[in-house]
């Protein structure tokens, strides 16, 4: 009931700011237009907090070692995802994030890891590919695993090795991405 009345809530805003010729949640009126009737949110970015950093999905997805990196300046191709909502009917909306290749983003182990922390090769949307967007305004969230934890992107991005960590137990600035879909 929560997440239809979420739903519901967003895309009326959504509608209000198109109306005034605005967007909404940072650039993503369309996407949140599409998030209220369940379908998949398109050429998603992820920018790292402090550095402003793109998070790439390396060769495109479908990579259990070199997975991700946080170095990218410009988003082309490899740094877009789509954000399946997967419809798991909890009161929390939780997103698989695909990558260019059609797999999805997994937190190996349902996150609280620092090494082979993320794979990119997985096929369906089952549980460690759960992830939930926690909004704290302006466009920036936190990315929290199946398990409760966070994902950081370490040193605030700009890596390209021991880019992603998902042990955080709480929301800091590396924790903090800036989210924008539909550019």
């Amino acid at each position: 009931m929560f997440k239809h009345r979420l739903r519901a809530t967003i895309a009326g805003l959504v509608a209000v700011a198109i109306a005034a010729g605005g967007t909404f949640a940072g650039g993503a009126s369309a996407s949140t237009a599409k998030a209220a009737s369940n379908a998949p949110l398109q050429n998603c970015t992820f920018k790292t907090y402090n550095k402003g950093r793109y998070l790439t999905a390396v060769g495109g997805g479908g990579r259990t070692t070199d997975v991700l990196h946080t170095d990218a300046v410009r988003a082309r191709s490899w740094e877009k995802f789509t954000l399946v909502d997967s419809g798991d009917g909890s009161s929390t909306i939780r997103y698989g994030i695909q990558t260019k290749t059609g797999n999805y983003l997994t937190a190996v182990g349902g996150g609280g890891r620092v090494t082979d922390v993320m794979h990119s090769d997985a096929t369906q949307l089952r549980d460690w590919e759960k992830l939930t967007l926690t909004s704290l305004g302006g466009g920036v969230y936190a990315i929290q695993t199946i398990d409760g934890h966070y994902l950081t992107a370490v040193g605030g991005g700009g890596r390209i090795t021991d880019t992603i960590h998902s042990d955080a137990t709480r929301i800091g600035s590396w924790e903090k991405f800036r989210v924008a879909c539909n550019q």
